[in-house]
Parts: C-alpha cells; sequence; structure tokens
C-alpha cells in the first residue's frame, strides 16, 4: 500500500488494455507509506473509465491524498483506494496521517457491512461506517484512528493527546 499527498500536474491516456489507463503525472509533496516499495511516486495510474473503477483526478487544481497498490513498478488506485482532496480531510485525519496513524501499522481495520459483526483477533478494529450507508466518510473514517493499545489490542481512538498506554480504549471528547 502507498499514501502520498500530491498535486496532479498532468495527464495522459495510455493505450494500454481493451478500455486504456489514465496515467497522471504527479508532484509528490509527501509519503506517508510505501517507502519500502517506492521512496518517489511520479505516476498514478487508473482505469481509463469510471465503469472499470477508474479515478478522475482534476489537474492544476487540488491536491489529493491517494492511497494504491505497487504492481510491477507502478502505483494503481481506484474507486476501492481512498482518494480526496486534501482540503475536504478533517483536521482528524491530517494530525492522523502525520502523527497517528503509523501506531496502527500492527492493526487491521475490518469492515462492517451488516449486523451482527465482530472482531475475530486482538488487533482488529471494527469499521462500521459501512452500516450507515457513508462510507469512507463516515464519523470513524473522519475523526479516529486504530492504533494498538494495552497488551496489543488495538482500538478506535479520538483525541489530540497520544493514547493512553493503560486504557484499551482511550476517547477524549
Amino acid at each position: 500500500m502507498t499514501v502520498i499527498r500530491a498535486k496532479v500536474v498532468g495527464k495522459k491516456l495510455m493505450k494500454d488494455g481493451p478500455f486504456g489507463t489514465m496515467r497522471y503525472t504527479v508532484k509528490q509533496m509527501k509519503m506517508y507509506r510505501g517507502f519500502d516499495k517506492m521512496p518517489q511516486v511520479q505516476y498514478i495510474y487508473t482505469e481509463a473509465s469510471e465503469s472499470l473503477c477508474g479515478v478522475k483526478l482534476e489537474v492544476n487544481k487540488y491536491q489529493y491524498l491517494i492511497t494504491g497498490r505497487v504492481y510491477e513498478g507502478k502505483v494503481y488506485t481506484g474507486l476501492c483506494n481512498l482518494y480526496e482532496k486534501w482540503d475536504r480531510l478533517t483536521l482528524s485525519q491530517r494530525k492522523g496521517l502525520n502523527h497517528r496513524y503509523h501506531l496502527g501499522c500492527g492493526c487491521k481495520i475490518k469492515p462492517c457491512y451488516y449486523l451482527p459483526c465482530f472482531v475475530t483477533s486482538k488487533n482488529e478494529c471494527l469499521w462500521t461506517d459501512m452500516l450507515s450507508n457513508i462510507g469512507h466518510s463516515g464519523s470513524q473514517s473522519k475523526h479516529y484512528a486504530c492504533i494498538r493499545q494495552k497488551e496489543g489490542y488495538c482500538s478506535w481512538y479520538r483525541g489530540w493527546a497520544p493514547p493512553d498506554k493503560t486504557i484499551i480504549n482511550a476517547t477524549d471528547p
């Protein structure tokens, strides 16, 4: 998984595959995850058509947070990946990227699409935003971070101070 903050500075329709691939040229501002696979991202690839899960990014307008996967030396993103205009991220999300999310690298987020749903190991956080049909823009996504707590348990954390190591479910008002 690669996570970057970047500005799209160009795009080109590539003729590979039956429907084509869009290649976005990006100016990488910061990399949050993926250094081991690709330390600098110059291009982001996606399907040319939204009906094939391709994403549309605007050139020379916005900075984006873009997540994707590296395959054969290229970064690919799509509708199933998180991508958002940087200025539309909440303060919690921006602080999470810079200070908190790395604390959850050993944690796994488990989506819950319908009830009942449960975590099956101590390193999982149950993501319930999907239950309300809001998806990526729900309360957990906007305001919480899944991080490792006491005794290796992972849980949702919200707040500005570092997590309390003695409490499993730490939340600040």
